[in-house]
């Protein structure tokens, strides 16, 4: 029985060891490997900044506010504005 438990025993501490070594090889590789790959991310250059969004055209602009007014006066129709709130929403559309 006493061999027996040396036997289990030199198991447990090869076993141990075993991993307590894979493991700091590891951690050590993966250092290694961070310190290669960080210079590249940091040579690399950054993206190119997105196109400006094309500018509108002024009849777009007249078409939009036309389009606000029409929804003004159905809402004016519909009682939901009075004739004071329509012409002052009509002033600021406007301007």
């Amino acid at each position: 029985m006493p061999g027996l438990l040396r036997g289990v025993a030199r198991t447990a501490v090869i076993a141990g060891t075993a991993t307590a070594v894979s493991n700091r090889v590891s951690r050590r590789q993966a250092g290694r490997w961070a310190q290669q790959e960080a210079p590249q991310a940091e040579a690399a250059p950054p993206p190119p900044p997105p196109p400006p969004p094309p500018a509108a055209a002024p009849a777009d602009d007249m078409t939009t506010k036309i389009d606000q007014l029409k929804q003004l006066s159905t809402l004016k129709e519909q009682g939901v504005l009075t004739e004071e709130e329509f012409a002052e929403q009509k002033r600021r559309l406007l301007g």
